[in-house]
C-alpha cells in the first residue's frame, strides 16, 4: 500500500484542503491514517477507486457506501475488527 501526503490527495482530486475535510466528515472521502503523533496519510488505492467512482459518475450515496466498503476493507486487511 502506498500512504500519500496532503498535498498529493489535493493534487489528485483537485480539491481544496478545506473541501477534502469537509468531504471526510460527511463521508464522501476516507479519514486518514494516523502515521503519528502529528502526522496523517491517505491510502492511495483508497483516493483512485474513489476518484473513478466519480469519473463513472456514482452519486453521493453510493460513494458514501463505497468509502464504508473501502475502510473496512483497511480494517480487514490489517487484521482490525471493522
Amino acid at each position: 500500500m502506498k500512504l500519500l501526503k496532503l498535498p498529493q490527495v489535493l493534487g489528485l482530486t483537485a480539491k481544496s484542503r478545506s473541501t477534502h475535510y469537509h468531504e471526510i466528515k460527511i463521508g464522501l472521502m476516507p479519514p486518514p491514517v494516523r502515521l503519528g503523533e502529528q502526522s496523517v496519510a491517505w491510502v492511495e488505492s483508497e483516493i483512485l477507486a474513489i476518484n473513478a467512482a466519480r469519473i463513472s459518475g456514482q452519486s453521493d450515496e453510493q460513494i458514501k457506501q463505497l468509502v464504508k466498503k473501502l475502510v473496512s476493507d483497511r480494517k480487514e486487511l490489517c487484521g482490525v475488527a471493522a
